[in-house]
């Protein structure tokens, strides 16, 4: 059932840098990270220190110049302590009861070739979590660097055949089952059948997330 990722594998190099954000999804994440930044009172160096992503990148990406893969997203949220989908979507509405949302219209291709992104239920603060449908192509794999303190991802698979890794280990799942784990680590999903496996994530933030 487990079987230990492979040693000195570089993680990035799992995400295919060419596949990034095209279009409308680049200029919505280059105006959130501007916003974000300016409303946090952080100069483009400040944010580089507590991203790890140079500032000539960070500022290329303000500008729309550069395409950032799900990987350097990632990266780019946990430094600012905000939800990725923060990063990806427009502002989300003070609706928060009686919401209704098709995943089979929000899904998205764009940040990366093979892995769908359906951001179902974006973060709200007073709620603490954000909801994904995601879809993994026959022999797809993803790896995430480790998120902030506190943030916790539980996994239910819809269908198809998949595993999940994190304690240093692979976990599958067929549908229907699930999984939680500490997100605070290096952790990757794959797709180990012969059809799309596509699975529900849903994002947990620490308390300190929804008081801000």
């Amino acid at each position: 059932m487990n079987e230990n990722m492979p040693k000195n594998m570089n993680v990035e190099a799992s995400v295919n840098l060419k596949e990034s954000l095209s279009g409308q999804d680049e200029l919505q994440v280059s105006h959130n990270l501007k916003r974000i930044r300016k409303e946090k009172g952080w100069s483009l160096d400040a944010t580089a220190k507590a991203t790890g992503v140079s500032k000539a990148m960070l500022g290329q990406i303000e500008r729309g110049e550069s395409s950032p893969t799900v990987a350097k997203l990632w990266q780019i949220a946990t430094g600012l302590n905000v939800s990725f989908s923060s990063l990806i979507l427009s502002c989300s509405s003070d609706e928060l009861v009686s919401l209704f949302r098709d995943a089979n219209e929000l899904r998205d291709e764009s940040l990366n070739k093979g892995f769908s992104v359906s951001v179902v239920f974006p973060f709200e603060p007073s709620l603490g979590f954000e909801v994904y449908e995601l879809g993994l192509a026959e022999n797809y794999e993803h790896f995430s660097e480790p998120h902030s303190t506190g943030v916790i991802e539980h996994i239910l698979c819809i269908s198809g055949r998949m595993a999940v890794f994190f304690d240093d280990s692979w976990y599958e799942l067929s549908p229907g089952q699930a999984v939680r784990f500490n997100a605070e680590q290096l952790h990757g999903y794959k797709n180990i059948g012969t059809e799309q496996a596509v699975f529900h994530n849903i994002i947990h933030y620490p308390d300190q997330w929804q008081r801000s």
